[in-house]
Order: structure tokens, then C-alpha cells, then sequence
């Protein structure tokens, strides 16, 4: 190199760690693979040894972890909270070529070896005892406990300085609260582990985002990082989060003399620590331990990516110390990602229970990490086309996280293969039922790194697929109200063909209901009589009582959210009206960010936010697709002819009088409130108010609670008013407006 080549290179390459540090870190959103991640570092780490003159002392080589997130508090780490040095394989491929070159084939291990030198050597004795652990792929998070109950819980941060995210933890059944008496716990102590999810839990939980039309997760890692960074405690607990402890940092009233020991006081206060976990006091040994631990990683649970090396005795590891950004007495030996090449045999199309199309390879089966992949999902149609896969290439697959099945890249080409489109494949239909496919470009990824998406969807209500999903979101609390039809009597009713329709639900006899089998034939639960009265006298009453936009909400219509719902029905009396909408004609015209006040047509309406130019195309899409008007067809022959209950179109007939002090304002509600916030939305929109999704210049109250984020800030921002309840309670009472610099 020439003296500015390796100046300009360590620059780049500290550059592009940093951004993939904040998509990794901050972001939980990969581009690159660990190994490729890895592979970047080393060669930093490599640079900076060569030319220590150019060595940034800011370099990511010398840092740990991401930044401190926005939305939480802060806490400095007692002890700082270390990374540990990664030790790697020789690939297989290198191995043949330095054996080539010497005539000699260097130990796989090296590295591992070197580092068990190191410490041979750092206290001065041949047999040096460590344990051998898996590496968790998870996040690194700080449990401290004062006086036996739960002070705080603290994510990494930079190492130094870390999030508080108690109210988050709190939610992991695998987290005690409070530590028994009779465990003899110092009185202090900081334990410290890995947040992850389950293979199995990652699996269902994508599987319910991709349902419900939502980003999925490139990996257990990632989604665990997403929710912990969730400000809302009570949807972190709807995930399948899990914790094992691996590690202590502060210990004060109390000695904890070796790593046993610390194992040993986890089996007493109930925590469960990492396993399987070996002890070895020869190289020999540990060479075996990871070796073996290679083989019966992918039977665990979770997802692993190497093995943790720790010297035993706390005397031996403050001898070895520590270098700025780890301990000097551990390291984690990474295993390489196994990748296999394989035939891709077809390209198949799943409908999910929310109608989203999902493209599938399917594959020449080939063994990779202990199982044998026949299928990998491919996502979506973007996907396919980013990295240009087509029927016949050989392609290179792994798991992602060891778990989920994934195409890398391409290898070579079929000869002839044409681009691949979902939609022409299809012919433009449904595979299940024919019905209709909307194509749907969304945005992913950060701000700065977005990207276009292409996702179809079947958009039958009566799709067969969707059955059982579209039953759950009709009967739903915010929909209709149908009471005694959970998850499993709506897929009982799917499969054995009672119904095909969530309209069906109005016409099955009360007699079928009750017989209905919850079981299996050998083991039989019946529904029962009770339970199918409870189901016949709510369906009345949403036949006859529930207003249009319950009936809107519990469509599921693509972009018609309960907000959409409820203006929407403000503007029209019927579901006739809606099917036949001139505003909605118009407002589909609109170009984005065009202004609603400059079309003539459109000037006497105020249209809230959520009805914008895409909500009203899908809207009108439906209602005049065939699928739509079989569903109008199919409510006239019910009798069923739902009416808008807060009609006012426009804003002088929503003019203000008795129960109407909040008429003509707009309000978003966030953080937690001392009740549900459709509870809350409801007195709103009983007094004249209406209710929004998201903050906007036309909004005049956020109604914040505790842990507002994001959205206080857009209304400050804005110059929006921020209200508590107190406030609020205000208004309704007829009380004159806050501040705006509330």
C-alpha cells in the first residue's frame, strides 16, 4: 500500500462498521450477515495493527455495543459492562489453500489455540481452568438486585452507560422479581445474561406479523432487540421472550469466589444459567468441548453462534485483566455459518390468514445445522428480485440465527430463466380461491437506508385461507362484539366446514353451534348450549344494533384501521353510500401531499388523516370488486343494513351544544392512562371529538400518558398541545383549552 491507501482504508472500513452498528445495534435491522460483520472487523483490527499511526482512538474496534436509545432512561454500569474478543475458525476453503501452499494443514482452531497460550502464559502455569458455555444470540442485558428484590434492569449501551428497561424485563417469567431469603444472595448483586427468544417463539411470532401485513424479523436476535426497545411494557409481554444468565458483574455483602460458585447461587435463587456448560484444564480438553458443543448446539432451544471460553477462578481473571473494550480471561470461539448449495425446484405461493402471498422455494433437499431444508420462505416479490433468483439457479442457503431457512445469494444461473412475477405466475388470481390480488408497495428499513416493497394480498373477504382470521378480527371487541368465539371455536368452525364466511356466522343454527366439537374425536368437547346461546344473542344484536363503522372495522379492509372506520362512517350514512362515494372518488385523485382544501369538490368536508388517497382507493376497490358487492349481495339477503351513529359530514352539522365541548377537535392519544384507550376514545367521540392515529398539523391535543415518546415530541414539535387526563376531564367539563406550551 502507499502511505495514504491504509489511512483511507481503515477510514472506510470504520465508516461502514459504524453504519452497520446502528442498523444492528440501534435499529435491529441487519443488512450483512455476522460473518460478514466479522469479517469487516477483523480486517479494521488487522489495519490498525499494521499502521497503529492511523489508528482512530474512536475506532469501533475499541468500543462496545450501541449507543444509548432514545425514550429511556439511562444508568452507568457499576462495573463496566464488556464486550468479549471473538476468536474464529479457519474456513475450510483456507485451510485447503495454506496446506497447498506448506504441505502442511493448519489446526482449524488456531486462534483458540493462541488464546488458551495467552493465558497459559499470562499466570504462569500449565493447566489453566475455564468453562466451556454456548454463545447466546441475544442481547447482553444487566440484572441488579438490592436487598433480594429487583433494583433495575440496563441493556449494554456502549458499555459504560446503558437503558433502563425494567418495565420491560418485569414481563419475563424467567426473571425473578424478588430472590428467596434462604438463597443467602449478597446484598448486592448484579447478574448479568442474554435476553432471546426461543426458536419456536421467534418462529409464531413472525408467523403472526407476516398475517397481520407486517415487517417479519431477519432473526431471533433482532426481534428480541426490537421489543426490548418497545416503550409500551404491555406489548413487550405479549412477546415470547426468555433469559439465561451467563455472567455477575457488581457483588457487595457477600464473595463469590469462582464461576461454580456463581452457578451454584443461580440454582438456589432460581435463575437458569447457560447450559450445557463444561469444565476443562487442558488445551486438549477445551478443543474437545467446543468441538463437541459444535455438534449438539443446533438441539437447543435458542440460537447459538460459538462458544464462550471463561477462566474459572476470579483471583486468575484479575490477574489477567482486562484490555479497553474486554476481559483479557475470555473470549467466544465463533463457529462459521454452515452453507449449503442446493437446486431451487420451484417457486410455490402460501396465502396467509390475513391474505398476504407469500412466495416459497422450494428446494433439492440438503442437509444444513442438523436438520434437512426442503423449503425457505422467500418473502416477498422485492426479495426475490434484489437478489435475482429464479427457478433452476443453485443457491446458497443457511439458517438464519441456526433456525429459519434462508436463500443467500444465487450461485449460478439456469440458462434461459426468466424474471420471476407472483402475479403472472398466478395468472393475477388468488391460488386458494380465485379471488382477487392487490399489490401493495410499502417502505422499509430506517429513514436513512429505505427501500421500496412489494407484497400482494388476496383481498377476498370470503377467501377460504382467510377464513378463520377474518372471523377473529369480525367478532372482535372493537368490531362487532360477538361474544364466545375465540381462536380455537373459529378454526373449529373453518375446519369442519360450518362456515366459509364470516357472514355465516348469522345463519348457522344455535342446535350446530352447541354440538360443536372443541376436541378430537377420541377425546371430544363439546361448545355446548350455553356457550352457543351466549354466541346467537350477540350476533342479533351486531345485526341490528352495531353501527356502521363496527361494521367497517370488523370488514378488515385493506388501510381501514378503527380510526379510518370511525371517519369514514362520519362522512357516510351506509355502506350504500360508501360503495357509490363521490368524496371518496374525488380524494383518490389526490396526489401525494396534495391538499384536500384545494379540490372545490372537497372544500365543505374536514377529512381527518387516516382517509387519505390510498384508505379511499382501497375503499372503493373493494366495494366495486366482485368480491365486495357478493358481500353487500349477501348482507341485503340478511336483512342486515348498518347506519352510521355520529353522521356529520360536514363540520358545521357537528356544531357545538349540550354533550358536544369537544366539538370540531382533534385528538391522538399515547403513553399509558389510568384506563384503555378505546375506553378514553369513546368519551372523546361521545362529546364531539374525534380521535386520531397519529400526531398531524391538524391535530389540536395529544393526550399523553407515561411513556408518550415519539408522538409528544411531533406535538411539541408542531406546537400541538400535550394534555394530561386531568385536563382533559377539563374540556369535557366545558373548561377553556390549555396552554399550548402544556
Amino acid at each position: 500500500m502507499s502511505p495514504e491507501e491504509p489511512q483511507t482504508e481503515i477510514a472506510r472500513l470504520i465508516a461502514e462498521i459504524e453504519r452497520h452498528n446502528r442498523l444492528y445495534y440501534d435499529q435491529a435491522e441487519p443488512e450483512i450477515s455476522d460473518a460478514e460483520y466479522d469479517a469487516l472487523f477483523r480486517r479494521l483490527e488487522s489495519l490498525e495493527a499494521e499502521y497503529p499511526l492511523f489508528a482512530d482512538p474512536n475506532s469501533p474496534t475499541r468500543r462496545v455495543g450501541g449507543s444509548p436509545s432514545e425514550g429511556f432512561e439511562q444508568v452507568r454500569h457499576p462495573v463496566p459492562m464488556l464486550s468479549i474478543d471473538d476468536l474464529f475458525e479457519i474456513p475450510a476453503d483456507e485451510l485447503d489453500r495454506r496446506e497447498a501452499r506448506t504441505g502442511r494443514r493448519p489446526l482449524k482452531e488456531r486462534e483458540l489455540v493462541e488464546f488458551y497460550s495467552r493465558l497459559q502464559k499470562g499466570l504462569g502455569r500449565e493447566r489453566v481452568p475455564v468453562t466451556i458455555e454456548p454463545k447466546i444470540d441475544g442481547v447482553a442485558v444487566s440484572l441488579v438486585y438490592r436487598g433480594g428484590r429487583l433494583d433495575y434492569a440496563a441493556t449494554r449501551g456502549d458499555g459504560r452507560t446503558g437503558d433502563v428497561i425494567t418495565a420491560n424485563v418485569r414481563t419475563i417469567r424467567s426473571v425473578p422479581l424478588s430472590l428467596p431469603e434462604s438463597a443467602g444472595a449478597p446484598d448486592t448483586l448484579e447478574i448479568r445474561g442474554e435476553i432471546f427468544m426461543t426458536g419456536a417463539g421467534f418462529a409464531k411470532l413472525n408467523e403472526e406479523r407476516d398475517e397481520a401485513g407486517l415487517a417479519t424479523f431477519a432473526n431471533p436476535r433482532n426481534a428480541t432487540a426490537g421489543t426490548l426497545k418497545m416503550l409500551d411494557s404491555r406489548e413487550v409481554g405479549k412477546r415470547p421472550l426468555d433469559f439465561i444468565a451467563h455472567g455477575m458483574g457488581l457483588v457487595e455483602g457477600g464473595e463469590i469466589a469462582t464461576i461454580t460458585d456463581f452457578h451454584a447461587l443461580l440454582d438456589r435463587i432460581g435463575i437458569r444459567k447457560n447450559e450445557p456448560l463444561v469444565l476443562a484444564e487442558t488445551l486438549e480438553e477445551v478443543l474437545a468441548a467446543v468441538r463437541r458443543l459444535d455438534e449438539v448446539r443446533h438441539d437447543l432451544p435458542h440460537a447459538t453462534d460459538g462458544a464462550v471460553i471463561k477462566v474459572i477462578d476470579r483471583e486468575a481473571q484479575e490477574q489477567l485483566g482486562y484490555t479497553s473494550r474486554a476481559p483479557r480471561w475470555a473470549a467466544a470461539y465463533k463457529y462459521p455459518p454452515e452453507q449449503k448449495e442446493t437446486t431451487l425446484l420451484d417457486i410455490t405461493v402460501q396465502v396467509g390468514r390475513t391474505g398476504k402471498l407469500t412466495p416459497v422455494a422450494e428446494l433439492a433437499p440438503v442437509f444444513v445445522s442438523g436438520t434437512t431444508v426442503r423449503r425457505a420462505t422467500l418473502h416477498n416479490e422485492s426479495f426475490i428480485h434484489e437478489r435475482g433468483i429464479g427457478i433452476g439457479d443453485v443457491v446458497l442457503i443457511q439458517k438464519a440465527g441456526e433456525i429459519i431457512p434462508e436463500v443467500i445469494r444465487v450461485v449460478s444461473k439456469k440458462e434461459g430463466g426468466e424474471p420471476y412475477s407472483l402475479s403472472a405466475r398466478l395468472g393475477g388470481v388468488c391460488p386458494v380461491c380465485a379471488g382477487p390480488i392487490e399489490c401493495r408497495e410499502t417502505v422499509s428499513g430506517s429513514k436513512a437506508e429505505s427501500r421500496g416493497v412489494t407484497t400482494h394480498f388476496c383481498v377476498n373477504f370470503e377467501c377460504a385461507a382467510q377464513v378463520a382470521s377474518r372471523i377473529r378480527q369480525f367478532v372482535s371487541r372493537k368490531a362487532l362484539d360477538i361474544e364466545g368465539i375465540g381462536s380455537i371455536v373459529a378454526e373449529k368452525l373453518v375446519e369442519r366446514e360450518l362456515i366459509r364466511s364470516p357472514l355465516d356466522l348469522f345463519e348457522i343454527p344455535g342446535g350446530t353451534l352447541a354440538a360443536l366439537n372443541l376436541g378430537t374425536e377420541e377425546n371430544p368437547r363439546i361448545f355446548g348450549e350455553k356457550n352457543a346461546a351466549k354466541i346467537v344473542r350477540t350476533r342479533e344484536r351486531a345485526a341490528k344494533e352495531m353501527p356502521l363503522s363496527r361494521w367497517l372495522f370488523a370488514m378488515g379492509i385493506s388501510q381501514v384501521g378503527e380510526s379510518a372506520a370511525r371517519e369514514l362512517a362520519r362522512l357516510h350514512r351506509n355502506f350504500g353510500e360508501l360503495a357509490r362515494s363521490g368524496i371518496l372518488a374525488e380524494l383518490r385523485t389526490l396526489k401525494t401531499g396534495e391538499s384536500k382544501e384545494k379540490n372545490p369538490l372537497l372544500a365543505p368536508y374536514e377529512i381527518a388523516s387516516e382517509v387519505g388517497p390510498v384508505a379511499a382507493a382501497s375503499v372503493l376497490d373493494f366495494f366495486q370488486s366482485p368480491a365486495g358487492l357478493a358481500v353487500l349481495d349477501r348482507l341485503a339477503a340478511l336483512g342486515i343494513d348498518p347506519q352510521s351513529d355520529h353522521y356529520a359530514p360536514i363540520p358545521a352539522e357537528n356544531a357545538a351544544g349540550p354533550g358536544k365541548a369537544l366539538a370540531g377537535k382533534t385528538f391522538v392519544i399515547t403513553g399509558t392512562l389510568s384506563a384503555a384507550r378505546d375506553v378514553i376514545a369513546a368519551r372523546i367521540l361521545e362529546a364531539g371529538g374525534k380521535v386520531s392515529g397519529s400526531v398531524s398539523k391538524n391535530t389540536d391535543y395529544l393526550l399523553a400518558g407515561e411513556g408518550g415518546g415519539s408522538k409528544r415530541d411531533k406535538a411539541l414539535s408542531l406546537g400541538v398541545a400535550v394534555i394530561d387526563e386531568a385536563e382533559l376531564d377539563a374540556l369535557l367539563s366545558g373548561a377553556s383549552a390549555p396552554p399550548e406550551e402544556s
